[in-house]
This record gives C-alpha cells, structure tokens and sequence, in this order.
C-alpha cells in the first residue's frame, strides 16, 4: 500500500492546525511502516489523502480518478468553523458550504477528527463512508522539560511567581479573541498571552484593533511561536485558557493536555465525548464563570485533573492514529476489492 498525501498551500497554512495534522499523517504513517509521497507528480500510489480545498486540490482529484485511484479526503473544515474567522467569512460561510458539500462528495470515504464534525458532516447530506480520526499529538514534544519552562520564561521576561495564562490560536473571533481580552482586562494581577498569527488584513478592523494597539498591557501577542519556547509555556504556564466557540477538535486542546497542563475550555459540542469537566479539564459556559474558574485553578483552587488530561491525549498518540489510518485505508481498498467482486 502506498498513499500520496497531498496538502495544496503549505506556506499559507503551516501555522494552523490544518499544517500540524499533515505533519502527524506523516508521522503516523511511519509508525504503521505505510509508505507513502508529497509528490503530486507520482502516479504509483493507491490511495489519494487529500487535506486542502484549493483548485489544485480539484485537479489532484480528477487526476486521481483517471488513474484508477481510491480518494480518501480528509475533512478538516465545516461551515460552522469557517464562520467569524476571515474578513466576510460569515457571508460566504453558505457558498463555502456547498463548495465543501461538491468536494467531499468525490471522495470515497471522508475522514474527521471527531464524533461532532461527523454529525455535521451527515447533516450536509454526504453519504459515503465517515470514519473518525483523531488528527493525533506528538506525545514527545509536549513532555515537561525544565530547560523549555526555562527558556518561556526568559523569551517573556516572566517575574518569579508572576501567574500566566496562555492561549493557542489564530486571530478570530471564533476563536474567543474578544473574551480572552475583555477577561484580561478585568484580570490585572495575571498575565495573557496569546501565540498564533493571521494576516491581520485577513480579519475584521476590530480584531485588528484589539491585536495591535486595543488590548490592555497584561495581554501579550507575539505571533506564532514553535519549538522549545511553545512547548515550555505550554507546560510552564498556570494556565491553558481556550475560550473558542466552535472547533473540529483541537489540536491545541491535546498539545496542552499532553504537557499536563491545567486546561480550560468553552463548553461547546465538539468536546462531548472525550473531555470532562473537572475530570481531564475544566469548562465554563461565559466570561462570568471563566473568571471565577480562573481564580479557583490559578490560586490552586480547583481539584487537579492533569493526570487523566494526560491520558486522554496520550489515547490519541501517534502511534494510535496510524493505526486507526491504517484500518481506514484497507477499509476503503477492500471495500473496492469487493464491489469487484460482487460485479463479477
């Protein structure tokens, strides 16, 4: 078996989660000895892993089709979490539903990182084959590590026993951009801060505003940050406050969880089935309860849930995910070995 993964725009999208899931596929693979390529000019695969939406994506399809080739479209993205992202997001957030609708329906089986995007996805109307796959967590790289907790602290300038709470995201509004400050705010004593980055022409005026100069001087952006000094603050920090409305999993979730990490998120679907509030994370419903959950975890308040948050990231382990990719990928093979079967 050999699989062509393809990710159209790597530039663009290398600091989203989009651009850490390719990265695990290909890591996954190799734990399971599945060979595959990033060459799209290759013709000897059996399997298109197909993770981007552009008109090169479209034409690898067609391309795929013609060659005999099974197509396996990994769907990252819905129309609820491609509202209030971009500049006019939400007014085309219907016409990207449909271009979705039109691309997953050439696939032969669709893949998604959980039980939530899949209910989503079967209300699209799809009909093929939706299997469940987390996008997975590099378990090593998120080990606690005195010399990264070291190295955040001397990046930031952190004062002993100053108190921080951290976020992982790009600028939207979705994301709990407005309540991670407007919290802050209200929070003076802590610092916030906030790791990711967008184009800030991308998104609407008044995140750019709350990015650049409308936030108060507790609340830090210092853009998107990888290796050892992300990795120490995610374990060095009080705090992994992820306030987003809407997400197809999140990766940022299991990055947090893996380096045992105090972890708080917004109660919202996509976390029903595998996160617990005040089991493996804590969850709040408004800036109200946030506040005060905020207080009780930093102030050591709040009962310590890291070691199952640990074990629920360690559940979706690399080395778990290529197995489960493993078992997809046969799936669709023989799925198509037996309708050849049946016709004979």
């Amino acid at each position: 078996m050999k699989v062509l993964l393809y990710f159209e725009g790597k530039k663009v999208l290398a600091k989203s989660g989009i651009g850490r899931a390719l990265e695990h596929q290909m890591e996954a693979l190799s734990t399971v000895g599945i060979e595959y390529t990033l060459d799209p000019a290759s013709t000897d695969y059996d399997i298109l892993h197909i993770n981007t939406y552009g008109p090169n994506s479209q034409r690898m399809i067609a391309k795929a089709r013609r060659l005999g080739k099974k197509v396996i479209y990994h769907a990252h993205s819905t129309e609820e979490d491609f509202r209030n992202s971009f500049v006019g997001s939400n007014q085309l957030a219907p016409l990207f539903r449909n271009y979705l609708v039109r691309l997953y329906s050439k696939a032969d089986c669709l893949i998604t990182p959980t039980d939530y995007s899949k209910e989503l996805l079967e209300n699209y109307g799809l009909k093929m084959p939706i299997k469940v796959v987390s996008n997975g967590i590099k378990m090593k790289n998120y080990q606690p590590n005195s010399e990264k907790e070291q190295k955040f602290r001397q990046y930031f300038d952190l004062k002993p026993g100053e108190k921080v709470i951290i976020c992982v995201g790009l600028y939207f509004k979705r994301k709990g951009i407005y309540d991670f400050v407007e919290i802050a705010r209200q929070m003076p004593e802590y610092k916030f801060i906030w790791f990711g980055y967008v184009p800030l022409y991308s998104i609407p005026k008044e995140i750019r505003k709350i990015v650049k100069t409308n936030h108060p001087s507790n609340v830090l952006f210092p853009g998107y940050i990888k290796g050892d000094i992300i990795q120490g603050a995610y374990s060095a920090a009080d705090l992994f406050f992820f306030p987003s409305y809407e997400e197809t999993e999140g990766i940022v979730v299991l990055e947090a969880l893996a380096s045992k990490q105090n972890v708080l998120v917004r109660d919202i679907p996509v976390y029903k089935e595998w996160l617990e509030s005040g089991k493996n994370c804590f969850m709040e419903v408004d800036n109200k309860s946030f506040k005060r959950k905020i207080k009780q975890i930093v102030g050591n308040q709040a009962p310590d849930v890291t070691r199952n948050g640990y074990q629920t990231a360690k559940k979706r382990s690399i080395e778990s995910i290529g197995k489960e990719l493993l078992a997809v990928y046969q799936s669709v093979l023989n799925y198509s070995s037996d309708l050849a079967t049946s016709e004979n």
